[in-house]
Formats: structure tokens, sequence, C-alpha cells
């Protein structure tokens, strides 16, 4: 079927009024957000370059460069300041596309420390400026970790905005089947990213696609009696995603992006690509298409010796570090209640094989057979993640180890002799593994963690099909980074106590 983009008529029709109003709603917070960063970005590089002097050199210091071409450090401190913002400038650092994203944000600010302190050796060359290799030492890292630190902090404000329902883009989604729905729900359920949708459109109806019926009652829905313009002027929409490509064909989408160039509203396009991490995407270009190269799943480098010296080694020197704690630990639940200080049990680790987990006994002993009837008292049925939130068998010191995952430490000991790894998918027991779908069954790839990405992203608030996404999502794309970051946020959700019973 032929798109037609302007087949009906509509009393919006003018495009100028469009323009003003999706301009208006779409650029003011942005705008304003990237001001706010570029003034950060002075301030920072402004107190680092300042900072860098003075330790160097002292306060009221009058030193200069060598060499041929002699200027003062604080006429090379504004040179330096000048060429550092527009690095950041030109390596696209400020881009409003990247700003309060993710990773791409920080490493466009590294590559731009990196080329402004690459051209800056090279100018000392060429001019023959004879500069302090420690005046320059202090300046680059101390400027890029400010930096990186106060995006981090506008990121984290941009995040909070967003959480209460601002500084959004209102997204209109071009489609009309389950994939269009499923979009609409991982935007809704991403909210951090800046994207709420506000409408579908369907510019054709296939067989049992499109009723409005299907889509949240909160969301405007249109159907191929209005035009694209129009839809997009009554639902106030800022940007313009085609969750399916092929609704539209190639020229339509050629026209689409022609029609929303015009009209200030911003286009992107689902590959329709979910769970892959940004380094396994790679942009091809064959025959003037562009295609997305897919790598490998990552599940074998997670087996490989890096991850288990780092593995091992880092949970050999954690258990000497934490010593005391272990030890003061044994020592109160061993008094605190009858029973062993420690408590076993059998889990399914590596290609399906059983292991014996250890913990700090934080129960009662014979605790598992009371779990069925105590569930069924809260209305629940003995599953996967099936957790108390009030659970009588749970000591005083069971409490209070719990709530810091102080229980968990002591499988750093089954780390240490290769059944777990520090970070990994939540190792389950038989009865959960019996209900793995075949996707499911991935997770069994790596070896468990002590800590992962479902501990880190809700820990028991978690739905099922959420703790199994999220670890299928971790073995898929393993990396050691990604690894280091899931320690990091391990720290922050043990102190927040998120999740734990």
């Amino acid at each position: 079927m032929t798109l037609q983009l302007e087949s009906v008529a509509s009393p919006w029709a003018g495009s100028a009024l469009l323009h003003d109003v999706s301009a208006q709603s779409r650029s003011a917070w942005r705008k304003k957000y990237a001001r706010w960063v570029t003034v950060g970005d002075g301030l920072v590089l402004a107190v680092a370059i300042a900072a860098s002097s003075t330790l160097r050199f002292g306060v009221n210091s009058d030193h200069r460069t060598g060499g041929e071409f002699v200027v003062s450090y604080t006429s090379l401190g504004v040179i330096l300041w000048i060429g550092w913002m527009v690095s950041l400038q030109f390596a696209g650092a400020r881009d409003e596309r990247v700003l309060g994203g993710e990773s791409l944000e920080l490493r466009r600010i590294v590559n731009s420390s990196v080329l402004m302190f690459g051209v800056l050796a090279i100018a000392s060359v060429l001019f023959k400026v004879d500069m302090s290799r420690g005046y320059l030492a202090l300046a680059f890292p101390l400027g890029t970790i400010a930096l990186v630190l106060a995006r981090v902090v506008a990121r984290s404000s941009l995040r909070g905005l967003r959480a209460e329902g601002r500084a959004l883009e209102r997204v209109l989604l071009v489609g009309a089947t389950e994939t269009t729905r499923r979009t609409i729900d991982l935007l809704g359920d991403n909210r951090r990213h800046g994207l709420a949708p506000v409408a579908v459109w369907a510019p054709y109806l296939p067989a049992g696609g499109f009723r409005a019926a299907d889509f949240d009652a909160s969301l405007q829905t249109y159907g191929p009696e209005i035009d694209i313009e129009a839809a997009i002027i009554e639902s106030q929409a800022t940007m313009v995603i085609v969750s399916e490509s092929a609704v539209l064909g190639h020229d339509g989408l050629k026209e689409l992006a022609w029609r929303l160039e015009a009209l200030d509203v911003e286009l992107l396009i689902s590959p329709n690509v979910v769970d892959v991490a940004n380094a396994r995407l790679h942009l091809t270009t064959l025959a003037s298409m562009p295609f997305l190269h897919v790598d490998e799943p990552q599940y074998a480098a997670a087996a490989e010796w890096p991850k288990v010296i780092f593995d091992r080694v880092g949970a050999a020197f954690l258990l000497v570090a934490l010593s005391p704690l272990l030890l003061a630990t044994a020592v109160a639940v061993k008094l605190s209640s009858r029973g062993p200080a420690f408590y076993r049990q059998e889990r399914i680790g590596l290609d399906g094989t059983p292991f014996s987990i250890v913990k700090f006994r934080s129960m009662r002993v014979n605790a598992d057979a009371e779990l069925h009837s105590l569930l069924a008292a809260e209305g629940q049925e003995q599953g996967p993640l099936a957790k108390l939130t009030r659970d009588p068998r749970v000591t005083r010191i069971g409490a209070f180890i719990r709530r810091f995952s102080i229980d968990e430490l002591p499988q750093l000991f089954n780390v240490v002799k290769g059944d777990m790894s520090l970070v990994g998918p939540r190792p389950q027991r038989q009865f959960e593994v019996d209900q793995y779908d075949h996707a499911a069954h991935r997770r069994l790839r790596v070896r468990p963690g002590v800590t992962g990405l479902w501990q880190v992203s809700g820990r028991s608030d978690l739905a099922w099909e959420d703790a199994i996404r999220l670890d299928t999502y971790y073995v898929e794309n393993w990396s050691m980074v990604a690894d280091l970051v899931i320690l990091w946020r391990t720290v922050r959700a043990v102190v927040a106590s998120d999740g734990a019973y």
C-alpha cells in the first residue's frame, strides 16, 4: 500500500503553526539544560586549571614556560580553558541528542580531553614551548574528572525532573501491532531516558491491529483518516518513533523524514532489537541502506581467565578485608539463637551443575519447612522469587544482616572455590530452574554471582520475568566494565536497602 501522508485535509494544515508549537515544546528544556551544562563545564574547568597551577607552582607565583615562545602559566591556563571548551563542542559532548544520556556523553568528554591535550602537545613542539609536565599531569586528570562528575550531577538532576514528569519528549509512535505496544511498554518503564509516549498513529489498519482498546487509555490513537501532521499537532508530540518501518516502506520513511525536518520534530526509527548492549551493535551501510550488525553473545568471554582471576583474587581480598565483620557476625548469629552460624542450600550453577551455597543463618532452624504455610497466609504461592515481606522466621540478628546483605558475604568462599563469580545471574533452586523456558536457560551459561544486575535493579521487588530478562541481558552482553559498574551499584543498593526483606 502506498502511504499518503497528506491525503486528508486538516484545519492545522498550515505548517508555520505546527512548527511554532513543536519547536517551543521540544527545545525549551533542552536548550535550557544545554546552557546550564555549558556554564558548568566552564566553571569546573576554570577551577581545575586554577587548582593545577596552584598545586604545581603555589599561590601568587609568576612562573612562565620555557623555550623560544614564553608565556605565563596564567595566560596558558586561559588558552587551555578556551581550547578545552572548543574541544568539547567539536567532539559533540554538548550535542542535545546525547546530553543526559548514558555512556556516550561521558565518552565524548574523555575523547575531547584527549584531543585537547594531543593538540596542545603538537602545538608545544611546533612553537617550541617548554611547558611543565607536572602542570599538565595535574590539569589533564583534574579537568577530565571534574567534567565527568559535573555531568553525572547534571544527569542525576535531569532524571529527578523526569521522574516528576518534566523535561520529557512527547512521543508519537507510528505502528499498529504488538511491536508498537511493546515499544510503548518499554518506554514507559524507562522514563529516565526522557521519552513519554503520548499518541499512536496507524497509517493503515492491518488484520487484528490498531484497536484503541489495545493501548493505554492515556494514549491518543489515530488511524489513517487523519494526517500525521494533524496527529502531531493534536497530541503536541515533539518526537516521532517509527516502531514498524515496514508500515511506511522506503519511500514513506523518506517522505516522513522530510516532513518532520520542516516541522522541527525529531525522528527515530526502531530496529526492534532489544536487550542488546551498544557495544554489540555496529551501523553499516550497504547498497545505500543502513544495517545493524549485531555481534554474537558474550557469555563465552565471561568464562575466560581474566574474569576468573578477577573473581577469585577479588573474593580473597574481600574475605581478608572483611574478616573482622565476618567473625563478629558468625559469633552474633551463633549466640543469638539456637543453631549453626552458617546456612547451606543447594543451588544450580554453571551449565546446570548443583552446588552448595553458603550464607550466614538469618532464620530459626528448620525455617524452610514453614515457608509454604506462611506464603499461603499471605496469599502467595511458592514460586520463583517468592519472598515474605514480614517473615516471622527471621531472627533479630538475621533481620539486621539481611537488611544490609551481610548474610550473603560467606558466598565469597563459593567464589574462591570456583562455584560462583562476584557478578553474575542470581543462583536459583532446582524448582525455579524447572520453570525456565528456552531463553531463561541461557543464564546458566555463566557462573552465578554474589551480586548481579537484578540485585541492583530492584532485588526482591522485581517480577520473575523482569529478573530473568535482566540476567539474560547480563549473560549476553557481559563485559568487565559492566561488572565493575554493577559492583559499584551494589554498594549503593545495599546502603539503601532497596528490596531487601
